[in-house]
């Protein structure tokens, strides 16, 4: 039988906030009519607040010369990230590093397995070769970077070793090494967004540029529609979870795929409302950047804050670390093979590993004994 409470530490990807805990108890004591009011509510939120975010996003490209992939991987992902490294930073306070390093790995497992695998599946996704290239590799070598940091170098053996003294860590500097290189990624790409030009964006809208638009305000309406998908997110989640469980699904179930969502809605909302406006760029660009983030803002954050770092049980270099791996490089060798987009193959093929990943973590942190 699977262990839902164990399944919900792995997926969940986070400590739950005083919020959270709030907005759950509320949602409990609803009539059905008002639960049902509050998801159908959430949903329009959600949903509105993304098509506002894309809109703005593309405005925002268009205005500055630059790609929209680039828009995606820099400030959409940056938007949709930080309140995930606010959560993780309260859970390395808190005392549990383990849970404040899971949120990365499974968002980052999420982000690229199912979100754009729905994504390309949806609609194909257009590439600008030279930047998915350039962004992809940052994107894989962050990965492959949190892995390498969290090994035990003085004891290797042990990082497969369970309970105590057994797993690794990520130091404390090493966390503030990743802040440093987060601020060295987003400069790097203001500077490369500049050189691309304007030339890059006629090109992949297909036509001249449009006027100047008001960058303050658009900037706000992109931030605020931000903050309604993350808001209306944190509302839908429990709502939804509440639901379910009120027909009769089993708490597994829903901790291996409603509860395994929580994190990662900002980024599908955003990622599926790009592609069905014909904005796939955006979505590419959004995964891109939510990955690269995930290491270098979420991870880096959470162990600069605590002078123990982040551990990392055996479970992850067991289970995690190589899922997270292999979901990027099945990416890596998708992208050098695809030509000119990501067609609906691909995604079929990223959500066929993505449910294989779910359903092998059903069994491992069900089959008793395992976990942290």
């Amino acid at each position: 039988m699977v262990d839902s409470h164990n399944l919900t530490i792995i997926y969940r990807h986070e400590s739950p906030t005083n919020m959270e805990e709030a907005i759950k108890q509320l949602v409990q004591n609803f009539h059905w009519a008002a639960l049902l009011l509050t998801i159908v509510g959430s949903l329009f939120a959600v949903g509105k607040g993304a098509d506002v975010l894309v809109d703005q996003a593309v405005l925002l490209a268009k205005n500055w010369g630059m790609p929209t992939l680039l828009i995606g991987a820099t400030i959409v992902s940056l938007g949709t990230t930080t309140p995930e490294a606010a959560v993780s930073v309260l859970a390395a306070i808190q005392g549990k590093p383990d849970l404040a390093l899971g949120n990365a790995v499974g968002s980052v497992i999420c982000d690229t397995g199912l979100i754009l695998g729905i994504a390309a599946l949806l609609r194909p996704l257009p590439l600008n070769r030279e930047i998915v290239n350039r962004q992809g590799l940052i994107q894989v070598g962050a990965g492959f970077l949190l892995v390498l940091c969290a090994v035990p170098y003085s004891n290797i053996g042990a990082m497969f070793t369970e309970g105590e003294g057994g797993g690794g860590n990520i130091p404390q500097f090493v966390g503030f090494i990743f802040l440093g290189l987060l601020a060295l990624y987003m400069w790097m790409s203001v500077k490369w967004a500049r050189k691309s030009g304007a030339a890059a964006i006629e090109s992949e809208v297909g036509g001249a540029l449009a006027a100047p638009v008001n960058v303050p305000v658009t900037l706000i309406k992109l931030l605020g529609a931000i903050g309604v998908v993350i808001v209306a997110s944190w509302i839908l989640i429990p709502s939804v979870e509440e639901a379910a469980l009120r027909v009769g699904v089993p708490p597994g179930v829903i901790a291996a795929t409603l509860v395994a969502l929580g994190t990662s809605l900002p980024e599908l909302v955003t990622a599926v409302t790009a592609t069905l406006k014909g904005h796939g760029e955006l979505a590419i660009g959004n995964i891109i950047g939510a990955d690269i983030l995930n290491v270098l803002f979420v991870a880096g954050a959470s162990a600069a804050v605590t002078s123990a770092g982040l551990s990392a049980p055996a479970t992850f270099f067991k289970f995690q670390f190589p899922a997270m791996l292999l979901v990027l490089v099945i990416f890596r060798v998708g992208i050098a093979f695809c030509k000119g987009t990501l067609g609906r193959g691909f995604g079929a093929m990223l959500l066929a590993v993505y449910a294989v990943y779910i359903g092998l973590t059903a069994l491992y942190f069900g089959g008793g004994g395992h976990g942290h």
